[in-house]
């Protein structure tokens, strides 16, 4: 193809949630209400689980970090695609569609490896409660929250590369509400066959590896919970988890139904309602299901509620 027939790319248009031109403001105020509830959710859990005295302990660390997470990958996402749906030509720059897609990888890879800390550090407080202070230190809690956020940093830059590597020119409108490598990839006129790959395979790695230490963790504090005698004492270790396995479930759940669907169904209007539940959705329900089922987190508010200045200090 000769280079002077082609209309190089510099900016790019989104079909957004939907193309009904009457369905765009209630949407807007529907997402903005997601929006606002996520910020509200996230920003509280950051701060209750960073003063809070009672609640510095390892689990209430990587649930912070978790928190974290939720807030930047909404935050990457839904600013735009609020201010889209006010606009009748919703376009997105060259390079702002690069750092969107870079972000959104780096907050979802880390994202599926928090949820596996999470569930490694549930499986040591059930199943090796004598070693867990040991195993799970402050030391070793940084060191896998680091490498975490240093490997979704990686992985998003190296797939962000991959996806920008090839020309894009001619059609410009991307099939999503915001830059997603398989839409993105769709639209180019040059070969896709290695940054495709490369998007795949990385997926593919990383949500079953993420996913293998959860069902691993998860499989021995089922047997751990199982050999306890007492109904109550049954009942404590399962609530210690119990808003964890929730979310790891509606996460992986969501991810899987994208990923592992047959090529022969795959739709990209499918993708883009699993895409509004893991990236708008589950970052709005995670602080619910870590506050309404967990009794720490209830008591560190009821303590906030009656006696702020006493109940709290920076840790």
């Amino acid at each position: 193809m000769a280079p002077g027939n082609l209309t190089w790319v510099t900016e790019f248009m989104v079909t957004g949630v939907s193309d009904r031109p009457e369905l765009q403001i209630p949407l807007f105020f529907v997402f903005l209400l997601i929006y606002g509830l996520t910020l509200a959710g996230n920003l509280g859990l950051i701060t209750l689980t960073s003063v809070d005295s009672q609640l510095q302990t390892p689990m209430y660390f990587f649930l912070r970090h978790l928190a974290i997470i939720n807030l930047g990958d909404s935050t990457v996402i839904a600013p735009k695609m609020l201010a889209n749906f006010l606009v009748s030509k919703k376009t997105i720059s060259y390079y702002e569609c690069a750092a969107q897609l870079g972000g959104f990888l780096v907050f979802i890879v880390a994202e599926t490896f928090m949820l596996a800390a999470m569930a490694y550090d549930r499986y040591m407080a059930i199943c090796n409660p004598l070693l867990y202070m040991v195993v799970v230190s402050p030391q070793i809690c940084l060191l896998l929250v680091s490498l975490t956020y240093l490997y979704s940093l990686t992985t998003a830059l190296t797939v962000t590369s991959c996806v920008f590597s090839v020309s894009y020119c001619s059609s410009n409108v991307i099939n999503h509400f915001y830059c997603d490598p398989v839409p993105l990839l769709a639209l180019s006129c040059t070969d896709t066959y290695m940054p495709e790959t490369v998007v795949f395979t990385s997926a593919g790695i990383n949500l079953l590896f993420s996913l293998a230490i959860v069902l691993i963790s998860y499989f021995n504090i089922v047997l751990a919970i199982l050999r306890i005698r007492s109904s109550e004492g049954r009942r404590k270790a399962f609530s210690t988890c119990a808003s964890h396995m929730m979310a790891v479930t509606v996460f992986y759940g969501t991810l899987l139904f994208m990923y592992l669907q047959p090529k022969t169904n795959h739709s990209l209007d499918t993708d883009k309602m699993a895409s509004v539940f893991y990236t708008l959705v589950i970052p709005m329900l995670n602080p619910l299901i870590y506050s309404l089922r967990n009794k720490d987190v209830k008591d560190a508010l009821k303590r906030f509620s009656n006696k702020p200045c006493q109940s709290f200090k920076f840790m």
